[in-house]
């Protein structure tokens, strides 16, 4: 269904709003039908659940859907799968105070913080049936009841939802509920793979190397040329956009302020299964090391093996902004969760970050 009404009211002559481009990146044939279709579902009110592999950017999407729907208030969004089954109905109702063991003070859900705007639930499947009988129980009448609060309180949001799951398949084997499922359904909106906009690859390329440039400019970035690119094309992408980002970050400490190529890509930043052979041509700056060694050894290699010199000081700040982003995101732009991951005090890392110049939104952003 998904595929077929997107073919059908994809190819309209509307011109796409410019925040959909912005947000979007991609001009080949799927990326153009998917933005035709949210030019004209977004600024209704109706429930959309965004459909597509892991990886693809679905929150993305949703972020457009938000930015074009015209709605005031915020975007609020909810992993349901991150969030342990037991909190995850505090997490999204709010409760009073007193209403269990640890409830010191009165909280506030994300249904309730989502007035006036849009409430992002990803990973929808994954919600315990006893919430999706509340869940529905919302949409129907708009009033939600903080846990362990008397009264109900109104609520006004859209509703937007995403799953990786073949979900109409878990409504026949009974893992969800038909009418819930029927009442987010209304419109199925299909992200399509990396694997199905190959064309889009230069496109989402540049996109991160002028992010990367605006969060950290006094840090190179690599260039890709057109070897690299047709190497890129020839992967399959199980992990979709999130795994060309994992790409480009690994390109972005062992090639900073370089060229990189085919050889390049085959031999340090992708995995060789699925690879056709390329023909090799030289590197950039310096020659690529052999496809025996080892990533993280890339730049030990360029000083053993070449006349190259290599800036050590950067390469090492280069390390650190990755590896304190990386940890950033993990715990969800927790500092000191953050430094846990990394065995630093959490006063050291926070003297890093001002140093490097790296905040929580930008590396959760990134």
């Amino acid at each position: 269904m998904t595929q077929h009404w997107q073919s059908t009211f994809g190819d309209q002559d509307a011109p796409i709003d410019s925040r959909l481009d912005k947000i979007l990146v991609g001009r080949s044939a799927p990326m153009r039908q998917l933005k035709q279709v949210l030019n004209m579902v977004a600024p209704s009110d109706a429930p959309v659940m965004v459909q597509g592999e892991t990886g693809v950017g679905k929150e993305l999407v949703c972020e457009a859907i938000h930015a074009v729907s015209g709605r005031p208030g915020d975007l609020v969004a909810v992993n349901c799968a991150a969030i342990p089954s037991e909190l995850l109905e505090s997490e999204l109702f709010g409760h009073e105070k007193g209403a269990f063991t640890g409830a010191d003070s009165r909280r506030v859900g994300r249904i309730e913080q989502a007035q006036g705007g849009t409430l992002f639930l990803d990973e929808i499947g994954d919600m315990p049936a006893a919430l999706q009988a509340k869940l529905l129980r919302v949409l129907e009448t708009r009033r939600i009841q903080r846990v362990g609060g008397r009264g109900e309180i109104e609520v006004n949001f859209r509703l937007v939802t995403a799953t990786h799951r073949a979900l109409a398949k878990d409504v026949e084997e009974g893992r969800f509920r038909a009418d819930l499922y029927f009442r987010i359904n209304v419109f199925p909106v299909s992200v399509p793979s990396l694997s199905e906009r190959l064309d889009d690859i230069p496109l989402i390329l540049e996109a991160m190397i002028d992010r990367r440039q605006t969060q950290y400019p006094d840090v190179m970035t690599p260039h890709f040329n057109a070897g690299a690119i047709q190497a890129l094309a020839t992967h399959g992408w199980p992990g979709n956009v999130r795994e060309l980002r994992n790409v480009f970050d690994r390109a972005a400490v062992l090639f900073a302020g370089r060229v990189v190529n085919a050889e390049a890509v085959c031999s340090h930043l992708l995995p060789m299964q699925g690879m056709t052979a390329l023909a090799a041509e030289p590197i950039s700056a310096a020659p690529a090391p052999s496809a025996s060694v080892a990533p993280a050894d890339a730049i030990l290699d360029s000083i053993m093996n070449t006349d190259t010199s290599v800036d050590m000081r950067r390469h090492l700040r280069d390390m650190e902004v990755m590896m304190i982003d990386a940890a950033l995101k993990k715990t969800g732009g927790s500092v000191s969760a953050a430094a846990r991951t990394l065995r630093l005090q959490r006063t050291t890392l926070i003297e890093k970050m001002k140093k490097l110049a790296i905040s929580r939104e930008a590396a959760l952003a990134s």
